[in-house]
C-alpha cells in the first residue's frame, strides 16, 4: 500500500531531514543571494541521481518520473531565503549569519522538499506521471522569485497541471494541517509617499508650508479608502509602519516620507484604491500650499486555492494524517508569492502546523523569536509525496 511504504520512508528519512533543516536554518541567506542553500540542494538531488536545472539564479528544478505510463504533472514548490532579522533564539543551530535569520519557516520548506524528492524517488516504480521540484528564491522580496521563476519557464517542458505548496504555521498544532479552498490569502502593494512642503522655524509657521502636518492630515485622510471606497464585504488592509521626519523640535523639515501597505482579495478593487489613494493625497498636499509624489510599488497578487485540487488535497491529508488532524483556514491578509502560480494554474497552498508550547514554539513568524517544533517533519514530507501521488491517480 503506497501509503505505508511513504511513511516508512518519511520515518527511515526524518533524523537527516531535520539536519537538513538545522543546516539551512544556521546558514540563512536572503532573497537572490541562496548560493550556498543552492548548492546545497543541488548535491542532495545529485547524490540521490535526480536530474535538476537551474532557475532564476538561484532557484533549482528538479524532476523525477515515474516508471509507470502517465503523461501528468504536478508540481511541489519549496521556497528558500531567509529574512533580514537578527535570531534572538538560543539554539545550537542558531544563525551563524548576523542579521539573517530563517524567521518565517523556509528552512523547513526546503528541507521538506528534499525529503519529500527522497521519497517519491524512491517510489518510481509505484507512480506514473512527472514530479516536478521548484526550489524557489526570493519569496520575501519584490517581484518574488515565483514571478521570475515563471517568466523563465518554470512550468513549461513539462507543464505542470497542478502545483502544491505548504508553509509552517506556528498557530496550529504540530501533527495537524489546515487547508482552505478559494481565494486564501491577499494581495500585497508597498506604499512610498514622499510629501514636500517649505521647511523652517518651528517658531514661525505662517512663513513655512508644513510638509508634516500635510502628511499626517493624509495618513488619517487615505484610511477612508477603506472605511467607506471598499465594499465592506471585502476585507482589505492600509496600513502605514514608517513615517520619516528629519526636522528636530524647532525645525520643520522640507518634507516628510511615509511608508505603508495595501493589501485586498480583489483584483478590480486594487486598481481602483491604487488610484484613489494617488488622487486624494496629491489632491489633499495641494490644497495646503505642497505636494506629494505617491509611488506605489505593486506586489503579489491574491492566492487561491483551486476549489478541487484543494478538495482533494484535504481529503488525502485526511486519509494520511486522520480526519481529526485536518482543520479549517480562514482567510489571512498576509502575502505570499506562490499566488503568482495560482493565477496561471491550478494551486493548493496548504498550512502545516509547528506550535507547541511545551517546546516554545508559538511565537509568530518574522520574529526574532520564531522556532518550530521539529516533530513537524515527520509529516512535511511524506504527506506531501502521498498528496502528489494521490492527485496523479497512484
Amino acid at each position: 500500500m503506497i501509503k505505508d511504504k511513504i511513511q516508512e520512508l518519511a520515518a527511515n528519512i526524518f533524523n537527516d531531514v531535520v539536519g537538513y533543516r538545522q543546516h539551512i536554518h544556521a546558514n540563512p541567506e536572503l532573497s537572490y543571494k541562496e548560493f550556498e542553500t543552492s548548492l546545497f540542494i543541488k548535491d542532495k538531488l545529485k547524490k540521490w541521481g535526480i536530474e535538476f536545472t537551474s532557475c532564476a539564479n538561484t532557484g533549482v528544478v528538479g524532476l523525477i518520473k515515474g516508471n509507470l505510463p502517465s503523461d501528468k504533472v504536478i508540481a511541489l514548490r519549496g521556497d528558500m531565503d531567509a529574512l533580514p532579522i537578527h535570531e534572538a533564539n538560543d539554539k545550537p543551530y542558531a544563525s551563524k549569519n548576523h542579521g539573517v535569520m530563517h524567521a518565517c519557516g523556509h528552512d523547513v520548506h526546503t528541507s521538506s522538499l528534499l525529503g519529500t524528492a527522497y521519497i517519491l524517488n524512491q517510489l518510481k516504480d509505484d507512480f506514473g506521471g512527472t514530479i516536478k521540484l521548484i526550489f524557489q528564491p526570493a519569496e520575501e522580496l519584490l517581484p518574488g522569485g515565483a514571478s521570475i521563476m515563471i517568466k523563465e519557464g518554470v512550468l513549461e517542458n513539462p507543464k505542470p497541471d497542478y502545483i502544491v505548496g505548504q508553509h509552517v504555521m506556528p498557530l496550529i498544532e504540530t501533527g495537524k494541517v489546515g487547508f482552505r479552498s478559494g481565494i486564501y490569502m491577499a494581495s500585497t502593494d508597498e506604499l512610498y509617499v514622499t510629501v514636500t512642503g517649505k521647511g523652517g522655524h518651528g517658531a514661525q509657521p505662517h512663513q513655512n508650508i508644513d510638509p508634516v502636518l500635510i502628511a499626517s492630515h493624509i495618513i488619517v485622510a487615505l484610511q477612508q479608502i477603506v472605511s467607506r471606497n471598499a465594499d465592506p464585504r471585502l476585507p482589505s488592509v492600509l496600513s502605514f509602519g514608517k513615517v520619516t521626519a528629519n526636522g528636530a523640535t524647532n525645525i520643520i523639515p522640507n518634507e516628510v516620507k511615509i511608508e505603508g501597505t495595501f493589501r485586498t482579495l480583489d483584483e478590480d478593487w486594487r486598481a481602483e484604491a491604487h488610484v484613489r489613494m494617488k488622487k486624494m493625497a496629491e489632491g489633499m498636499a495641494e490644497s495646503m500650499g505642497g505636494s506629494c509624489d505617491f509611488d506605489i510599488h505593486r506586489g503579489y497578487p491574491f492566492l487561491i486555492n483551486e476549489e478541487k485540487l484543494t478538495a482533494n488535497a484535504r481529503s488525502f491529508a485526511e486519509e494520511f494524517l486522520g480526519k481529526e488532524n485536518v482543520v479549517d483556514l480562514d482567510i489571512w491578509m498576509a502575502a505570499e508569492d506562490f499566488s503568482f502560480y495560482s493565477q496561471v494554474t491550478d494551486a493548493c497552498f496548504y498550512r502545516l502546523g509547528t506550535g507547541n508550547a511545551a517546546k516554545d514554539t508559538q511565537y509568530s513568524v518574522h520574529t526574532p523569536r520564531f522556532d518550530v517544533d521539529e516533530d513537524a517533519l515527520k509529516i512535511s514530507t511524506g504527506l506531501m509525496a502521498f498528496i502528489a501521488l494521490k492527485q496523479l491517480g497512484n
